[in-house]
Order: C-alpha cells, then structure tokens, then sequence
C-alpha cells in the first residue's frame, strides 16, 4: 500500500537536495504555493497530478522513487522506445485470440503494449 506521509517526507528530502523552499518548488513545477504549503503540513495528500509534474520537471526523479522510496528506479523516459531499443518478447499471441473491436471511421495510428516489469512496446504507422 502507498503511504501519502512517506512520499511527502521524499518530496521534502527532493526540496532540500535542490535547495528549493516551498514557493521556488512550486514555481518550479508550476502549481500554486499553498499547494505545497498544504501538502506539506499534511492538510493535503499528494495527488497524481502533482506527482506527475514533480517526474516530468526533476530529471532524477522516477514515480517508483516518489510512490514507493526505490532508490535503484531510473527516472521514466517520456519519450517511448524505437523499435531498435526494444529487446523482443518470447510471448506471442495468436491474432485470433485477441480481442476485437469494429472501428467504423477511425484509423488505428499507434498501438502501445505494457508489461507487468515496467517496459512497453509502441507500434506506430508511419
């Protein structure tokens, strides 16, 4: 279970390693002072937005490090993986046991596939 009290304390050890107070960090990741001010006091619980723009403004910092203290998580990349950087999966599926869904008018542009350790494969049409 993800416990709010300890991803704060992480949020705080991230201010003081970047020598931010409350107001540079929120400046920093683009939200209101008294959120931080709030969250900080334990008014507030860290929502996944805030998270999300903590991962996205500090390089260093990964989910799995702000949700569960995993110190050895690498920060996630947002940008997805070309196909050459994919290593290929044993597990294949047969087409026909896949689910199927009508699509009228809609082009299929992108197709993303996430396993259970964490990596994912995009296929795109381009």
């Amino acid at each position: 279970m993800i416990n709010s009290l300890e991803i704060i304390e992480r949020i705080q050890k991230l201010m003081e390693e970047q020598q931010l107070n409350a107001s540079a960090f929120a400046e920093k990741i683009g939200v209101q002072r008294s959120s931080i001010s709030h969250l900080l006091s334990g008014r507030n619980k860290p929502s996944l937005d805030l998270l999300a723009k903590i991962e996205s403004n500090f390089e260093e910092v990964s989910f799995e490090w702000l949700l569960k203290g995993d110190k050895n998580a690498a920060p996630i990349s947002t940008q997805p993986p070309t196909l050459s950087q994919i290593s290929p999966r044993n597990e294949t599926a047969e087409i026909a046991d896949l689910p199927t869904k009508n699509i009228a008018k809609e082009e299929i542009v992108s197709i993303v596939h996430y396993y259970a350790d964490g990596t994912f494969e995009r296929f795109s049409k381009r």
